[in-house]
C-alpha cells in the first residue's frame, strides 16, 4: 500500500529543512533557530549565569558551581514566559514558543529548563532541530 498514511516515525519522508513538519518556514522569521545561535545563546546564558554567581562566591569553590547552575535555571524560567526566551535566545534573535500557539505559561519553561540543565535531553535533537527538553514541553526556538 504506498499510498496508506505512514504509521510510525520511521516510515515519514525525512524532512526539506528543519520545521516543515511543524509547518514552520525553512528561513527567515519563524523558521526553527540553527544550531549556531542555539549553542552561542547558551553560551551568553551560561556565562552571564556565572558571572553573576561570581558576585557570591570564588571561581574556583562548588558553591560558584552550584550557583552558576542554579541562576542559569533561574533566569531560563523566568525570561521564557516574560520576554520570549532567555537573554541569550533574545540577543541572537530567538523566542521560545509552544507548537499549540498562544503564550508560553508557567509549567513549560519549568519542564524545559529541568531537562536543560540535565544536559543530555538537550544534545538529542529530532530532524525538526528539536531538543528532548523542547519535544517534551511542547516547545519550538524559533527566529524572532
Amino acid at each position: 500500500m504506498p499510498d496508506a498514511k505512514p504509521r510510525t516515525f520511521g516510515d515519514l519522508e525525512p524532512s526539506r529543512w528543519p520545521g516543515e513538519r511543524l509547518g514552520l518556514p525553512d528561513s527567515g522569521p519563524g523558521s526553527v533557530g540553527r544550531v549556531g545561535r542555539r549553542i552561542a545563546a547558551i553560551a551568553i546564558d551560561w556565562a552571564s549565569a556565572t558571572l553573576i554567581a561570581l558576585l557570591f562566591a570564588p571561581y574556583s569553590s562548588v558553591l560558584h558551581s552550584w550557583l552558576t547552575l542554579a541562576i542559569f535555571a533561574l533566569m531560563q524560567v523566568l525570561f521564557i514566559p516574560t520576554i520570549g526566551g532567555s537573554v541569550g535566545h533574545r540577543l541572537l534573535g530567538m523566542r521560545v514558543v509552544p507548537i499549540s500557539g498562544g503564550w508560553v505559561g508557567f509549567w513549560r519553561p519549568v519542564v524545559r529548563t529541568l531537562l536543560l540543565v540535565i544536559v543530555i535531553p538537550a544534545i538529542v535533537w529530532d530532524s525538526d532541530q528539536r531538543g528532548f527538553h523542547d519535544k517534551v514541553a511542547g516547545t519550538v526556538l524559533i527566529r524572532a
